[in-house]
């Protein structure tokens, strides 16, 4: 069930039988001569749309956050960010606006690594309001990255057991490919395997990293590897967010 496709009726029902729901989060960003810019939030969209349409599952998957904290990107066309202040507030105003009608349970699939620090911070920012009023938020907030999802890392290893790297990966291009084979981009990498190395600011990034790649060789992807990912990605991330709901406490 996708929030964005239900009436405010349907939204009403379903808080009846269920106060949670999963958030895509990620970034619009570089990814290299073949990856898709949209990459960062398609891959965990891909995954929570997926699953919304599993019959055994009755997820409500919210709207993707589509923009996140990708300044080191900018020397790249295309890319778009957030300060992390702009970030935060907007974090805070999605979840006010969940938890205020009833949503108790909010889970964020994020697939951006760049997003982590910022959203964690976020989260202590919102939690810090009631903490000071000496209240209950009367909701919880999850946070979980699709690669960090049971099983998920270990298969991406076996699949690209060299190259995988730590952006523009074969993992996260195999899923948009998957989900968009008509998108599916070609080049001869050079490196076939990118250089790696520490993340500073947008000409420094774009300096160390010509091509916008991170120890990775996407040429390595396929459609078929996935599939695979994205099978097993559903898979936990219903155990998981069916966990989430079931959590005692207040919130």
């Amino acid at each position: 069930m996708l929030l964005q496709l239900s009436t405010w009726q349907e939204i009403e029902d379903y808080l009846k039988r269920s106060r949670t729901v999963v958030v895509p989060i990620g970034s619009n960003e570089q990814h290299g001569p073949t990856g898709l810019l949209g990459t960062d939030f398609l891959c965990p969209e891909i995954i929570a749309h997926e699953a919304s349409r599993r019959p055994e599952a009755d997820l409500l998957v919210a709207p993707t956050f589509a923009v996140g904290m990708a300044q080191h990107h900018l020397g790249f066309p295309g890319s778009i960010s957030l300060r992390p202040t702009t970030f935060i507030a907007a974090l805070t105003d999605w979840t006010r606006s969940l938890a205020g009608h009833g949503f108790e349970r909010i889970y964020f699939l994020n697939g951006h690594g760049g997003n982590v620090a910022t959203i964690e911070a976020a989260f202590s920012e919102i939690y810090a309001e009631a903490s000071f009023d000496r209240r209950h938020a009367g909701f919880a907030l999850k946070l979980r990255n699709w690669w960090d999802l049971k099983g998920v890392m270990p298969l991406a290893n076996r699949l690209f057991p060299t190259g995988h790297g730590s952006h523009a990966t074969p993992s996260e291009i195999a899923v948009t490919q998957w989900a968009y084979p008509d998108s599916i981009k070609a080049a001869n990498y050079a490196p076939q395997v990118a250089p790696t190395g520490p993340i500073r600011e947008a000409l420094d990034f774009r300096a160390r990293y010509p091509d916008g790649r991170m120890g990775s060789d996407p040429g390595q992807a396929t459609p078929e590897k996935g599939g695979e990912l994205v099978a097993l990605a559903v898979r936990e991330l219903i155990a998981e967010v069916e966990a989430f709901g079931r959590e005692a406490g207040p919130g």
